[in-house]
């Protein structure tokens, strides 16, 4: 696999520029920056609500009268349809993303699911409610493939990472509103029950098609559109109050320039077989592929989206207590994101998948003891051990696989190919899901426990691959990170770009002729 580890120092470029004699706490620019990245972190939500909200539905007899008591592949496409959506967007979305601007993608997605989840809650057929979920889906892949993208991208520097690590984990806000309120729905004798549920899942882009208008466009988009003096002012209206002089917006706007010059320089043609065409570029795609299908092929697909089946399994059949352990567990995992996320610059990318990828190994392979135990024996006491290691699972498991898929991917990302790149591992992502959603209930039923051991191998592979291939990138500017992968000479070529620009600036402020402009003289 290689003859090493991949390990990469720190880096600080934009850490010395940052003004520390004001706490960023007290500066009422950063907070309302912070509040437009929240808007647009909730994209997430709409997905982890759906997948929360699928398990809810599958426990409640109105629900499951309604649509005929769907099982094996029936039940395998109500839950996969919304991914199949998404696939049929990923062709579409990154030239929207890239061309119309992030704003307007995640504008576009937005309407879309508003108007999909009305049909969903007056669904009156199980082809209605399939047809709604397609909708959703399709939605779903516009504005969750420029949402993250977005953040990255107006985020205060030294906040980036932790800003970009909550996308994945409101991931789980979602799925805990879902639980609580499949949970508190339950006991309605009508098919309200599960309509109240249904039409919730639209609050997320109704809040996000009010408020994207005041939402900051992203300053590297608006640079490569030439809309420079635009993103100046973008960034030093919320990185410095405005102030364009400023050391560290000043940096930013030079080091912005100075790689998208070097991108259209190096990739004139970016199209999609420039995620190929480099060595550094095919290092990134192999990163990127892996973690889609790890983070959906880690043993998590099976409990998110068919966890009653899994409790039916093992004896726990009562709805209430099913739905009960279900919202319980989210609140757990949302809590665990959170830390882990605001943690990743600290502690660092590597050393977090690293452990939460042995950690998984350990309370996945004892889930399977107790599941055989329980399935051989009946022992009851193996089934409620079986519910620990669960949560235990789940709290290595969102060490790293819930925070950083997102952030990581797109940090190591340049701009030129951030958003086919962030397409292509959401698209993997949803063939990951599709698969399971068919496979797993199909397996479960005819392997049992035996199933649980194919995820223990997997979990090894995963482990070993994080060892050798996972590069750090903690404490890095953007693209200080996307260069990591392409050597120290294009590290070299984007800074004294920089550097250059920012010395015709100062000098044509001071009205000398710059070395560029004396240059340009003697040639003509």
């Amino acid at each position: 696999m290689g003859g090493g580890p991949a390990v990469v120092s720190e880096g600080t470029g934009f850490a010395h520029l940052i003004d520390t004699s004001r706490p960023l706490w007290k500066n009422h620019r950063i907070w309302l920056l912070n509040f437009w990245v929240a808007i647009l972190l909730i994209t997430s939500s709409t997905n982890g609500y759906d997948g929360s909200m699928m398990n809810g539905l599958q426990s409640l007899d109105q629900w499951n009268s309604a649509f005929g008591y769907p099982t094996g592949g029936k039940l395998g496409l109500l839950n996969a349809i919304q991914n199949i959506g998404s696939l049929a967007a990923y062709p579409v979305s990154p030239y929207v993303t890239d061309g119309l601007g992030r704003r307007s993608a995640i504008l576009f997605g937005a309407v879309v699911m508003i108007g999909a989840t009305i049909l969903q809650t007056a669904s009156q057929s199980v082809g209605m409610f399939i047809g709604a979920r397609f909708m959703i889906g399709f939605g779903l892949t516009f504005a969750a493939a420029a949402a993250p993208l977005l953040v990255t991208e107006i985020a205060y520097p030294s906040q980036r990472a932790q800003a970009t690590s909550m996308y994945n984990t409101l991931w789980y806000l979602g799925s805990i509103i879902a639980a609580w309120t499949t949970f508190g729905t339950f006991h309605l004798p009508s098919s309200w029950s599960w309509r109240i549920p249904s039409a919730l899942q639209g609050l997320p882009s109704v809040i996000q098609v009010v408020l994207i208008w005041f939402v900051p466009e992203s300053p590297r988009w608006l640079v490569s559109k030439g809309r420079e003096e635009q993103a100046l002012k973008t960034l030093a209206y919320y990185h410095a109050n405005g102030n364009t002089e400023d050391p560290l917006v000043e940096f930013e706007f030079e080091e912005i320039k100075a790689a998208i010059a070097f991108d259209r320089d190096v990739a004139s043609n970016v199209g999609w077989m420039a995620l190929v065409k480099t060595p550094g570029n095919r290092r990134r795609m192999r990163i990127i592929i892996a973690l889609a299908f790890f983070s959906q092929w880690s043993g998590n697909g099976l409990i998110s989206y068919y966890l009653n089946k899994v409790f039916d399994a093992i004896g726990i059949t009562d709805p209430t207590t099913q739905l009960l352990i279900n919202g319980i567990l989210n609140i757990f995992n949302f809590f665990v994101a959170i830390i882990a996320g605001l943690l990743c610059d600290r502690v660092g990318r590597r050393k977090l998948f690293l452990t939460s990828t042995v950690g998984m190994i350990v309370f996945w392979t004892l889930q399977t003891v107790c599941f055989a135990l329980n399935s051989k024996y009946g022992n009851q006491q193996a089934a409620h051990a079986f519910i620990a290691f669960i949560f235990l699972y789940y709290g290595f498991y969102d060490l790293a696989f819930t925070p950083l898929i997102v952030s990581y991917t797109v940090e190591i990302l340049p701009f030129a190919l951030r958003a086919k790149g962030f397409t292509l591992f959401n698209f993997c992502v949803s063939l990951s899901l599709i698969f399971n959603q068919y496979v797993n209930p199909i397996a479960l039923k005819k392997l049992g426990w035996k199933y649980y051991l194919v995820y223990v191998f997997w979990l090894c592979f995963e482990t070993v691959f994080c060892y050798f291939f996972i590069i750090e990138t903690k404490n890095r500017s953007l693209e200080e990170t996307a260069a990591l992968f392409d050597g120290d000479e294009t590290v070299a070529q984007i800074q004294g770009r920089a550097a250059v620009q920012a010395g015709i600036v100062e000098k044509a402020e001071a009205g000398e002729k710059s070395d560029e402009d004396v240059r340009m003289e003697h040639e003509g």
